[in-house]
């Protein structure tokens, strides 16, 4: 039996396209990995989860080889083609994209740089000399043809059209998101058996992310890939394996699906330890009875009490949630900003065009545009940091603006923790009551000791936290985000879409992240496809893709410079041809009129479980109720999606 087991794990080894046995990594005395063990088969898109520090970028470099394992085994097929993208792409500044792109292929792309610069050289060489290079070329056409270099020049030249990246642009004049797009064709140009992908849709626009989408869900090859953008993970992944407290466990399915099982496996392991703790709690009274008692003790009880004391200690309990609170100033005026016909150009290119809206205290509105289109520019007009060349813009008073910065811009990475946070103080005051900031900085998940650490010493995730950690410090009624979920796993962001929506003041959120725009937004102000034409959506970001017929925002390409108005519209409309009416059978609707009343029936029913879970007795009193509520809050949750997608079926027909 034994030998048959062997058998078919050492079959399944060889063939998964690598696996990793038993590692073990470390960072001082944090274990990342712990006896992890996992493995890649082909045409798998595997999405890597887990809260920011827990080593997945660590894990990631294990595979790509560019790092080693303290500890365990690692085995990848033979000639295996891997291709790695960083979080953060770098490239040498006077470095052109085509050259950076054409890098991606290794010898192949030397070769077909040799070929064009022999084949400049023949039109002035004189008979002898145009014989040398004659010679060179064939050398150098027979590599070409070795390293499949004939096709290159097409894969560069299709990745580079497909990613709007202009090949002659020099590196150092790229803006983060240009970068990893040269980043992702580089690797892609390789055609590799694996992909290996760390935070691929940081910096990307929605246009960008899309396309993304489909190419790797039609890749032929496997992907492993983090990231912390749920409605990606949704779309791309068909397995995720998320690493917590060292452990790499593995769900089949998309998020949604791990979503459903993790949430039964926290709860059966809530539990479990709680049953144990008990059984320990009663042991430890048991030990500590009268000296009269103490001589009939049996040996084996005392040793099963040690070895539960030795599992108690080595139990690695989740990690504590983010305790975020905004800062809040007083009150602004109701109106923020009341726009009437407003216009502005730079030059000739019209950035904004004839737009009217009236922004409210507590509204929260969402950016979307494709990078480079405006939406930096109509902030700026909205909040009275810059002037319309025509147009009336009334602003609000009292507006007290907090900026979040995607670049970090603000943080000097000399400066401490501590100072970064309340500089010259050891107190941070919220919402009038004075926390000390090494507190305050526990609320953001930083341990007391990092407080005197400098920022430089923080990871791309963490120092997004300690960002919204000072930003929260500041009084403010108006905050200005501009891709806050840039690297915040996805605890803090479902925590920060929580703040955000109980939020009293305003919000401008500026977000590839659909979901967590969707959560939080009331509205949005979305580019039309007529250069400088912007128009005010109600919802979210499918709330605006249902009325405006988009499937991602308009960028560069999707704009009709300055093209003219539609005559049958007014100026901020699209003219679209008037949906067919459909009349609803009467099965349909009265299953349309009978959804309201089953879905706040089944809301009703989930808010009273989540009371009975959040009491915490359940768990000791009555474990396999425990067990039975918890599933069935994963049933109600499924029943409400079905209810809330067929409700939208029904509504889309008429």
């Amino acid at each position: 039996m034994h030998d048959i087991v062997r058998a078919s794990l050492f079959k399944k080894i060889i063939m998964a396209l690598f696996s990793i046995t038993d590692a073990q990594l470390a960072y001082g005395h944090v274990a990342l990995l712990d006896r992890a063990s996992f493995s890649l088969d082909e045409n798998e898109r595997v999405g890597l989860i887990g809260r920011n520090g827990t080593g997945k970028s660590s894990l990631l470099k294990i595979i790509a080889g560019i790092q080693n394992a303290d500890d365990g085994v690692v085995a990848r097929q033979n000639g295996l083609r891997c291709a790695y993208v960083q979080q953060e792409p770098l490239f040498a500044p006077e470095t052109t994209v085509l050259h950076a792109v054409a890098e991606g292929a290794g010898e192949a792309a030397a070769w077909l740089e040799e070929y064009d610069s022999l084949t400049e050289q023949l039109g002035d060489a004189d008979e002898d000399t145009m014989v040398k290079l004659l010679d060179r070329m064939q050398v150098v056409q027979h590599e070409l043809e070795a390293h499949d270099g004939w096709s290159l020049h097409a894969r560069v030249q299709t990745l580079l059209s497909q990613l709007d990246l202009n090949p002659h642009t020099l590196c150092g004049a790229l803006s983060g998101g240009l970068q990893k797009r040269v980043a992702l064709a580089s690797a892609l140009v390789q055609n590799p058996e694996v992909l290996l992908l760390d935070e691929p849709t940081n910096h990307l626009d929605m246009t960008a992310i899309a396309w993304l989408e489909d190419l790797l869900k039609n890749f032929k090859g496997a992907v492993l890939f983090i990231t912390h953008d749920r409605a990606f993970l949704n779309n791309v992944s068909t397995r995720i394996v998320e690493l917590d407290r060292g452990q790499l466990r593995s769900y089949p399915g998309n998020f949604l699906a791990y979503q459903a099982t993790k949430a039964q496996q926290l709860a059966d392991e809530a539990v479990e330890n709680a049953k144990f703790d008990k059984v320990l709690a009663q042991e430890e009274v048991w030990i500590r009875k009268g000296v009269e008692a103490r001589r009939t003790k049996s040996t084996a009880r005392i040793n099963a009490l040690v070895e539960m004391r030795a599992q108690r200690g080595a139990r690695r309990d989740q990690v504590g949630n983010v305790k975020m609170d905004v800062s809040q100033a007083d009150r602004s005026g109701k109106v923020i900003a009341e726009m009437e016909l407003v216009c502005k150009s730079f030059g000739e290119r019209v950035i904004v065009r004839d737009f009217t809206a009236n922004i409210m205290r507590g509204d929260k509105i969402g950016l979307l545009a494709g990078n480079g289109i405006g939406k930096t520019t109509l902030l700026k007009l909205i909040l009275g940091e810059l002037e319309a060349d025509s147009g009336k813009i009334k602003n609000g008073t009292n507006l007290e603006i907090a900026y979040f910065d995607q670049m970090r811009a603000g943080l000097d990475l000399e400066a401490t923790l501590a100072d970064t946070i309340s500089p010259g103080s050891e107190w941070v005051e919220i919402n009038g009551s004075k926390k000390h900031v090494v507190g305050y900085l526990n609320d953001f998940l930083f341990a007391p000791q990092r407080a005197h650490s400098p920022v430089k010493s923080l990871s791309g995730g963490e120092r997004n936290r300690l960002f919204l950690a000072r930003l929260f410090a500041k009084p403010a009624n108006v905050l200005v985000l501009d891709e806050p979920t840039n690297d915040l796993d996805i605890e803090t962001l479902e925590l920060l879409e929580e703040l955000l929506q109980d939020y009293n003041g305003t919000v401008f959120l500026v977000s590839h992240d659909r979901e967590f725009l969707d959560n939080v937004v009331t509205s949005v102000i979305a580019a039309e496809p007529r250069a400088g034409d912007w128009r005010e959506y109600v919802g979210g970001f499918y709330d605006w893709q249902r009325q405006s017929g988009l499937k991602t925002p308009v960028g560069h390409n999707e704009q009709l410079a300055n093209a003219p108005a539609p005559k049958a519209a007014p100026v901020a409309e699209v003219v679209k041809p008037a949906p067919a009416k459909v009349k609803l059978s009467y099965k349909e609707q009265r299953e349309l009129d009978e959804l309201p009343t089953k879905m706040a029936a089944l809301e009703s029913e989930q808010a009273a479980i989540v009371a009975e879970l959040e009491l915490g007795d359940v768990f000791s009193k009555d474990a396999p109720r425990a067990a039975q509520i918890a599933n069935r809050l994963t049933e109600i949750e499924a029943e409400l999606l079905a209810c809330l997608t067929r409700w939208e079926e029904l509504e889309a027909k008429v």
